[in-house]
């Protein structure tokens, strides 16, 4: 299933909002939902960072890897990665004004953190990378935006080393069908639509050469999440940003709606190339 969508509109999109995102979300850029547990007290930027902990514990990320970090946005936590397990990371976005926050955040590091890293501008459907390059394919917040989710997922595949694995979270719909509300303020306005279940999204990774190790519904964290998000939002709106951030906060509400009638759900998954 292709979205009607474009990938020049999904540039387009966040070359546009990231200052609005970082003005709420994130001042450092580091843009995605939390993963809620005992460790985080109920809050979202500890949430967030536990997401960041969780999936490199679950692949097993050590010195020995290179890591694809598909959609790395900003390059927050490509440095992350690279400072906390001394791993290579190469970082590509489909955002030209991503890709140069993160290369502008690389340059001003460690030579010998420099050295693990680079980033690249290019499309998760065409990955200038050679067969089997990477011991890891990371991916956060991202399949979902990308038009031929089935390209990319290939693409990725393609990538890894025979064992290697991937480790991604995205956004699901879990049925066909949804709601004109959830239609406009969840799929419509983030540009994307996804042919992709929880259940679903294992069975096209086994199709494509995947074996599963681990599978989570994240859903009702993508709930806590919106909620904070939204808050967020409501507090920062003031200024010349009052207008955007009030229509934010309206819109993260009816995600919120959207989770709870399952018409939006959240995934974090294992897979290893075999």
């Amino acid at each position: 299933m292709s979205s009607r969508y474009s990938e020049a509109e999904t540039e387009r999109f966040y070359d546009e909002e990231d200052a609005i995102y970082r003005s709420f979300w994130d001042a450092e850029g580091s843009l995605h939902w939390g993963y809620f547990d005992e460790t985080t007290d109920g809050d979202f930027m500890r949430a967030s960072a536990r997401l960041d902990e969780v999936m490199a514990a679950k692949g097993g990320i050590d010195t020995s890897s290179h890591v694809l970090d598909l959609g790395c946005g900003n390059g927050n936590t490509s440095l992350w990665l690279a400072k906390t397990y001394g791993c290579r990371v190469t970082g590509i976005d489909l955002s030209s004004v991503r890709v140069n926050n993160a290369r502008e955040m690389a340059a001003r590091e460690a030579e010998k953190v420099q050295r693990l890293l680079r980033f690249e501008h290019g499309s998760a459907t065409d990955l200038p990378f050679d067969d089997g390059e990477f011991t890891h394919v990371w991916s956060q917040a991202t399949i979902y935006h990308v038009p031929d989710k089935e390209t990319a997922l290939q693409e990725s595949r393609r990538v890894l080393k025979l064992g290697g694995l991937l480790v991604l979270d995205d956004l699901l719909k879990p049925m066909p069908v949804v709601s004109e509300q959830s239609r406009q303020y969840v799929y419509d306005r983030l540009l994307f639509d996804t042919p992709f279940s929880f259940t679903g999204y294992q069975d096209y990774l086994k199709e494509i050469g995947f074996t599963i190790v681990e599978a989570e519904d994240l859903s009702g964290y993508l709930r806590q999440s919106y909620q904070h998000l939204g808050s967020k939002a409501r507090h920062h709106a003031r200024g010349e940003l009052e207008e955007k951030l009030t229509a934010l906060n309206f819109a993260y509400g009816k995600m919120v709606e959207a989770v709870e009638r399952d018409e939006l759900g959240w995934g974090l998954y294992i897979a290893q190339a075999s």
